[in-house]
């Protein structure tokens, strides 16, 4: 039975909580135990699939077609664990469920509180699979004294309750605020908010701090003494220069030593950091520089792309060099055809996925000016999509081509040639799935690992080393397969197809040196460790590309 490890914050948000839970569960792996990651989001959405990325960055999208917060995309790339629908869960979809369960009569008659039916939910939720590891890390989204995330601090309290002694314990990060003007740190806002948990009944066993500064051994002592843990149990959390220094930082201050002592495993086994040593070597010693251009919609929010830029610093650490990411926003070549000045200068040009006609034909400018400069180009999603508009249009002489998705947000009016179309119907294990336009937008789509079989001999298979691949997809517009022939009369070449040949994966063109575009989402992923084929191979496509220019 698995060991709990509830990662709670305090005092503001955004201290890294999703990324010290990664590093902890790599440490303990690192240490010989087995790990699984969950995420506990207070938000009353039932997900984040119909979120803007504005509002709460990308959407991480799992094997079995779960929409989640980005923060398991932290934990896969961390553990190689690969998330399932039963590691995210929301108070909507909680919620929904309690609400569901009511309407069937499940509760023959009973009122319906958040104490007991609310929380036990939440309940049954963590006990998920807790036979299969040796630990299970939670950790609860928002910051404690928040009113939505009551339940679920509740349901934790009653969980660590309910299980033996021993078998429970709670992490909490805070931040320690330095006043420049006394030139200290303060651990008043720390005491504040381990009581406000203290108050729910959850006494923390270990304290992160999160600190710009060292903590001087005194204000150690005195966290200890008014938070009620022991000084080896209060862990200082430093800015990284980056996340993949997490594991090294946290071992270095002690986090899985407190957490093996917070549960009595003595003696401890010894860690085998050898992979994160590669990794940090990797990271700090770069052998070059290239510059890639994410032209995108979503830019002014790193997070809306975050695991695209991870994916890329993987490809750069497989490669030895440092990627360089400049984000340019799509709409800059809607309205101006002078392309070359933005883009003149990259050794790469990625354009990633999105919804809505907006920025398209900045997308579509950017696939021309890769394909006719011969620049290596990575096409995800709606990015390979306007590649395959931009050579419709462009090269096969279909001047009104373009997408469905476009018409329909134009109230009817046709305005093109559909080359791309709503997709309407697929085949997802041993069934067909079937959509309509008008059909509610949250969790339609085509989500969660494919199949796909690659033409022999293409770049892609070249790249991948095999015909045979599965890949997470996460779209609702797919590209018309009654285009191929024409298409490839000009020299696109359809590589990558569903097994039963209906829906195209991969195109790519022929006489480019490195342009692939696909319909997948390639970058959920990758991890420093192993770095996505596609990644690897576009980043060395960059890296041959400097040494031109």
């Amino acid at each position: 039975m698995a060991r709990y490890i509830f990662i709670t914050g305090g005092v503001v948000s955004s201290l890294g909580k999703g990324l010290a839970s990664a590093a902890l569960g790599a440490l303990l792996q690192a240490r010989g135990y087995s790990v699984r990651l969950r995420k506990l989001d207070p938000y009353l959405n039932v997900d984040p699939g119909t979120m803007s990325p504005f509002e709460h960055g990308e959407v991480f999208v799992t094997d079995d077609g779960a929409e989640t917060d980005l923060d398991l995309g932290h934990y896969e790339r961390f553990t190689g664990v690969s998330a399932r629908k039963t590691d995210s869960v929301s108070s909507g979809r909680i919620y929904s469920t309690v609400l569901e369960k009511e309407r069937r009569g499940d509760y023959l008659g009973k009122t319906i509180q958040v104490i007991p039916h609310v929380t036990n939910e939440i309940k049954d939720f963590l006990a998920v699979d807790e036979d299969e590891v040796d630990f299970m890390l939670c950790e609860i989204g928002g910051t404690v004294g928040d009113i939505e995330g009551l339940p679920f601090f509740e349901a934790i309290r009653q969980f660590s309750h309910d299980k033996p002694r021993g078998q429970c314990i709670f992490m909490h990060l805070t931040l320690l605020p330095y006043l420049a003007a006394s030139g200290e740190l303060k651990t008043k806002p720390t005491q504040h908010s381990v009581k406000e948990l203290q108050s729910i009944g959850i006494a923390p066993d270990i304290l992160v701090c999160r600190s710009e500064h060292p903590i001087p051994e005194k204000e150690r002592e005195k966290i200890a003494l008014f938070c009620n843990v022991r000084k080896e149990a209060v862990v200082a959390a430093y800015d990284l220069k980056s996340i993949y220094e997490a594991p090294l930082a946290y071992h270095a201050q002690g986090l899985d030593q407190a957490v093996l002592d917070a549960f009595d495993i003595s003696p401890a086994p010894r860690p085998d950091l050898t992979v994160w040593h590669d990794v940090y070597d990797r990271i700090h010693n770069p052998e070059g520089e290239v510059k890639v251009a994410i032209v995108g919609k979503y830019t002014q929010l790193g997070d809306a792309y975050k695991s695209i830029a991870e994916a890329l610093t993987h490809g750069g650490m497989a490669n030895r060099v440092r990627v360089k990411v400049e984000w340019v926003d799509a709409e800059i070549f809607d309205k101006s055809d002078d392309v070359a000045r933005q883009l003149e200068g990259y050794h790469a040009i990625l354009v990633p996925g999105g919804f809505g006609e907006r920025g398209t034909e900045g997308k579509i400018k950017a696939a021309q000016y890769a394909r006719e400069h011969k620049v290596p180009y990575l096409g995800i999603c709606l990015g390979m999509q306007m590649a395959v508009i931009e050579a419709a249009r462009n090269v096969a002489g279909l001047a009104t081509a373009g997408s469905e998705e476009f018409d329909h947000e134009s109230a009817g009016k046709k305005r093109f040639e559909p080359v791309v179309y709503h997709l309407k119907e697929w085949v997802q294990g041993n069934h067909k799935v079937e959509r309509k336009i008008g059909d509610d937008k949250g969790g339609t789509m085509r989500l969660g690992a494919y199949n796909a079989t690659l033409k022999e001999g293409s770049k892609v298979a070249e790249i991948y080393g095999t015909t045979k691949i599965d890949e997470r997809h996460r779209h609702r517009y797919e590209v018309d397969i009654a285009y191929r022939d024409k298409l490839e009369e000009v020299g696109l070449v359809f590589s990558g197809m569903s097994p039963d040949g209906k829906l195209p994966e991969i195109v790519e063109w022929a006489d480019h040196p490195w342009f692939i575009g696909v319909q997948f989402h390639p970058e959920l992923k990758s991890k420093p460790f192993k770095p996505h084929p596609l990644f690897e191979g576009f980043v060395k496509a960059a890296k041959d590309m400097s040494r031109l220019v």
